[in-house]
Parts: structure tokens; sequence; C-alpha cells
């Protein structure tokens, strides 16, 4: 498995990627992404992965944001999963959100990919120099608690975010980080 970021050529598979998790409540993409099938995703797309490259370098941000990464996962040549970065936490982001957010497409689960990809981005933060990441999925996740929990996360607390019991882990980010 590789992580890289999003290319011109993964329309396709991307979008029918987060058409697939959106089916779950799981936002694939993140922010709203052109419409497959549009007449104009050769342009949008385009504009979709400019505004994404804006926000891992951090350029241009609506207030309240923060520099985020976006990579995909890919096994031979198919996008299996996706993995989100932030490389800060607001006050706001510290009690609703989380330094990183990872989802496996359902035909992909159960392989270790979450592992792999959540421990990478253990380590882009750790290079950042952020000691210890949140991570967060929802109570009743016991497969993503298990990914956290292998990578080395400690249960801190559990809390209702939108609705729903959302546990909060922190992780430290030493073990992976690359010198």
């Amino acid at each position: 498995m590789i992580l890289r970021p999003l290319r011109p050529a993964d329309a396709d598979q991307a979008l029918a990627a987060h058409a697939v998790m959106a089916r779950e409540g799981f936002p694939f993409l993140l922010s709203d992404p052109p419409a497959p099938g549009s007449a104009r995703l050769d342009a949008e797309w385009p504009a979709f992965l400019a505004r994404v490259e804006r926000e891992r370098r951090g350029q241009g941000l609506p207030p309240g944001w923060v520099r985020a990464t976006f990579l995909v996962a890919e096994v031979e040549g198919q996008i299996v999963g996706r993995v989100s970065i932030r490389h800060e936490l607001t006050e706001a982001l510290r009690r609703l959100g989380r330094h990183v957010g990872y989802g496996v497409l359902p035909e992909h689960r159960g392989r270790g990919y979450a592992t792999v990809m959540l421990r990478a981005a253990l380590g882009l933060l750790g290079s950042d120099g952020v000691d210890e990441a949140l991570v967060t999925c929802e109570d009743a996740n016991a497969a993503s608690a298990a990914v956290i929990e292998r990578c080395g996360g400690r249960l801190v607390q559990r809390l209702e975010v939108d609705g729903r019991l959302t546990r909060h882990y922190l992780v430290p980010t030493a073990a992976f980080t690359r010198e």
C-alpha cells in the first residue's frame, strides 16, 4: 500500500469512493467534491485538487481552519481508503475534531490498511513536532478503536459529538516519526 496525494486521473475512483462512503455517513473527500458525471467535471476536479493542495500548504484557509494533508491509500492501482491529517488543532478542534481521520472502503476492510494509514499519519505529525495526536472514533466502532489502540492510543474521554458518543484517544507519535 502507498499513501499519496490525489491526482488528476483519480477523479472517477475518488468520486466513486466518496459515494460508497457517503452511504455510511462518512465524507471520503471531506469537502464538497464535483458531481460525478458532471459535464463540468474536467474543469471542477482540477479546482478541487488545487483547493486540497492549498490546504496542505496552509494557504488561503477560511477562518478557523488549519493546515491539513489529504492522502489516498492505493493498492495495485486501486484507491482503498484515505487519511486526513490536521497539523495543528484549534480549541474547537480539540473538542469536536481530531488530528487524524481515516477510512477504508468496505470491500478492503480487515486487511490492516487503516493501521498502516494511521501509523504513517502519526509519523508525519511527529515530524511536525506534535508529540501526541488526538484521534477519535465513534464509541460503537470497535474496529477503529482497535486500530487506534494498536497504535498506542490511550482513551482519555468519551464525549457526545453531534448526538453520537465518541471516543477521544491521545496517541504518541514518537514511535512512528522518521529522523
